[in-house]
This record gives C-alpha cells, sequence and structure tokens, in this order.
C-alpha cells in the first residue's frame, strides 16, 4: 500500500526537522526541502499528498509556489509562517492555501491539521462513480469531477476551498448556511476559529463570479444567520 507523502518546505531546517519527527511518527513518508524552487520541482516530479509550505522562502517564496501549485494540482497546502497579521492570513487563504498556521506552532495541532486535511482531500478523491453529480443553476454550472466552473458561458478558476462552498451553498438553493456549518463542512473539522475565514472566502467567491457589478447575486447574505445561494 502506497504511503502517504508529505512535502514540507521550510528554509530553517531546525523547524522542518521538527516537523518531520511527528509526522514520521505518524507514518508519513516525507521529503524536506528548503527552498521554493525545490518545492515546485519536488511536486512536479513525485506524487505529493499534501504541502506544507513556508511563506519567506530563497528563490520563490510560498506565494508564488501556491499559485503555481494550483494551476495544475489539487493537493491540500498548509502555510507555516511566522507572518501572523489577519491581512497575512487573508492573503494566504485568497491564494489557495487550505489552512495557514503561525510560528511558533504547536506541533501536535499542525499534526492535526494535517490529518484532517488528508482525511477531507481522501472524501473528495473517491471514485467518479460515487462523486456528486454535475449542478446546474441559474447559468452556473459544476463539475464535480473535473472542479470546473462555468457562469454564463465562461470558466471561472476557483481554488479548492471556495469550489467547495460555491457548491455546498448551489446544492441547496435558498438555505441559510450559518458560517460554523460551511466551515465544518468545508474544512472537515471542528469550528476552531471566528468567521473570519468562511467570511474571506465568501468575499473572493463573490469577486470571481462577478458580484460586485451584477445586481442579481448568487450568493446572499442573512444578517447575524449566515448565507445562502439564489440561483
Amino acid at each position: 500500500m502506497k504511503r502517504t507523502t508529505i512535502l514540507i518546505a521550510d528554509d530553517e531546517k531546525e523547524i522542518a526537522d521538527l516537523i518531520a519527527l511527528h509526522l514520521e511518527k505518524e507514518g508519513y513518508q516525507l521529503i524536506q526541502v528548503y527552498d521554493g524552487k525545490e518545492a515546485l520541482h519536488a511536486i512536479q516530479s513525485q506524487a505529493i499528498d499534501l504541502a506544507i509550505l513556508d511563506i519567506m522562502m530563497p528563490k520563490m517564496d510560498g506565494y508564488e509556489v501556491t499559485r503555481q501549485i494550483r494551476e495544475q494540482y489539487h493537493m491540500p497546502i498548509i502555510f507555516l509562517s511566522a507572518k501572523s497579521s489577519d491581512l497575512d492570513k487573508i492573503t494566504g487563504l485568497v491564494m489557495g492555501a487550505d489552512d495557514y498556521m503561525t510560528k511558533p506552532f504547536n506541533p501536535m495541532e499542525l499534526v492535526a491539521r494535517v490529518n484532517a486535511q488528508l482525511r477531507r482531500s481522501t472524501r473528495l478523491n473517491q471514485p467518479a462513480s460515487s462523486l456528486k453529480s454535475i449542478l446546474e443553476s441559474a447559468g452556473l454550472t459544476m463539475d464535480p469531477d473535473q472542479r470546473t466552473v462555468i457562469l454564463y458561458g465562461k470558466q471561472v478558476e476557483l481554488t479548492p476551498k471556495e469550489f467547495d462552498i460555491l457548491y455546498l451553498l448551489a446544492s441547496h438553493p435558498k438555505k441559510v448556511f450559518s458560517a460554523e456549518h460551511i466551515f465544518q463542512q468545508v474544512w472537515g473539522e471542528a469550528y476552531y476559529e471566528s468567521g473570519n475565514t468562511v467570511m474571506v472566502h465568501i468575499r473572493t467567491l463573490r469577486k470571481k463570479l462577478g458580484e460586485d457589478t451584477n445586481k442579481n447575486k448568487l450568493i446572499k447574505t442573512v444578517w447575524g444567520v449566515g448565507y445562502s445561494f439564489h440561483g
């Protein structure tokens, strides 16, 4: 049986070694690299199931690595960075990361988040026969197998989390989902933070759908309750 392979990319070798020590105990196969170009090369040359990326790396930062990864791959990405402001976290999530942890960090919490992301990724990569059907509503077509979104004949590029949020909402028209419910369904783990993570993804999702200029919004906010899809 193939072992799950995790990429650790951090120019601080001591931190990379610490992460590797804890993940090895979980039985994972690990690849350690120390700059962004090495990280991208590793992903392009072998099968990686999850990537842990530092943001401030030599040769290519974590943001650019993530941007290039998302052009071809859907594996979970966890940012691990000393950059701890809300803006830094928002930027990381918008760029396509699935989670964001700040240094210093609790290694056991990182292990828990890695396990949660891999469980969720396994569910999404079920055989095609068990995947949800193509969804069509109000000029919107979503294919959960190909992970594509077409809106009024034009393809919309979404991050994995944005796709999952939109599919969840669009699958239940007019049903109101709280931020907590969305987080639990999409992230596949307990709701451990404020609603900012969900709010940021909804905001960028709306922008990509052109709702800043479109009067007929697909995603509506029910103040104090949550979000709903109106096709």
